[in-house]
């Protein structure tokens, strides 16, 4: 009896296990096709997300170039907080097609590469403007390392289309390694899905080509939507391209194709963008310094017109008598 229930222990035990191994191994196919279009993904293959030649590794993924732009303060004050608006212009009229195949609404993601020593503001620093402003926007930094990193996404395209990030910048007297100068800061947005997963696979967001010059002598539509395109090579061999969910054929049967020729109209609406600005860490001391400046001239002119008109007051009696 004992022997029985220790045996159903076991069992349960091993049954528990081989359920964990199941999940873990399913996420491991899962995420490197999920993880394919934001830059909040970069994480899992990326330590630093910007490169040495000063391309900002989305881009890997994200072929298509789209314009971006950032909006923040030419300058600012120690232990402050300001607002880097990233602008991420698209038409919200289009449609991308989806990893199942079908039309849906582009997600949005944004990268910014503060100098070190800025970070994500906290919330209790924040003004309920700016609270309004980021609402239902989770940004987090990219790593322990690099909290000055900070990104977002996915995000909804239909109710976004500038993001603003809330930074707040170091004290030079609390930090050494920051100091009263012009920093650059890099920024980098996408819209829509990758090209490449991760892993090197091609997502069905692409132009899909073929592989061997030939004939095409047949194409078969599968039971869930994909194509197979049967071509007869010049050399006489038979060879299959697989044309994935969601994407248009623009080759019919009987057709004659070149190798590289497009076999699909190019899906991809989307695409990654990038560029810098700078800040000035202001030295509040220069400020005051400045304007004490300003007000010691203007009350050297007021002055100089004072004694002026006693000049000319004088001149006149002078010129009575």
């Amino acid at each position: 009896m004992i022997y029985k229930t220790f045996n159903a222990m076991h069992f349960t035990q091993i049954l528990k296990s081989f359920k964990n191994y199941v999940i873990v191994f399913s996420l491991i196919l899962i995420v490197p096709h999920v993880s394919s279009a934001f830059p909040i993904f970069a994480q899992q293959a990326y330590e630093n997300p910007r490169e040495a030649t000063g391309k900002i590794v989305c881009a890997n993924c994200h072929l298509a170039q789209k314009p971006v732009s950032i909006d923040l303060p030419k300058s600012i004050l120690p232990s402050s907080v300001f607002e880097a608006t990233v602008q991420i212009p698209y038409d919200t009229n289009l449609k991308q097609v989806l990893g199942n195949g079908n039309k849906g609404a582009m997600n949005l993601g944004a990268i910014v590469i503060l100098p070190e020593g800025f970070k994500l503001a906290p919330l209790e620093m924040l003004s309920q403007e700016l609270r309004e402003k980021i609402k239902g926007i989770y940004i987090q930094p990219y790593s322990i390392k690099y909290s000055n990193i900070l990104v977002v996404g996915p995000i909804s395209s239909n109710s976004k289309q500038n993001i603003t990030f809330p930074v707040l910048s170091p004290n030079p007297s609390q930090d050494k390694n920051v100091h009263f100068i012009k920093y650059p800061i890099y920024v980098g947005a996408n819209r829509g899905r990758g090209q490449i997963y991760p892993n090197g696979d091609k997502s069905n967001n692409n132009i899909y080509f073929s592989s061997h010059s030939g004939k095409i002598f047949d194409i078969q539509r599968l039971e869930k939507g994909e194509f197979q395109v049967f071509i007869k090579t010049n050399t006489g061999d038979e060879v299959i391209e697989k044309i994935p969910l969601g994407l248009e054929l623009i080759i019919k049967e009987g057709q004659t194709v070149t190798i590289d020729q497009p076999l699909t109209k190019d899906p991809n609406i989307g695409g990654f963008g990038q560029g810098e600005t700078e800040i000035v860490l202001q030295n509040p001391n220069r400020i005051k310094f400045l304007i004490a400046f300003f007000f010691t001239v203007v009350l050297a002119q007021i002055f100089f017109v004072l004694k002026k008109k006693q000049f000319e007051k004088v001149q006149a009696s002078q010129m009575n008598f």
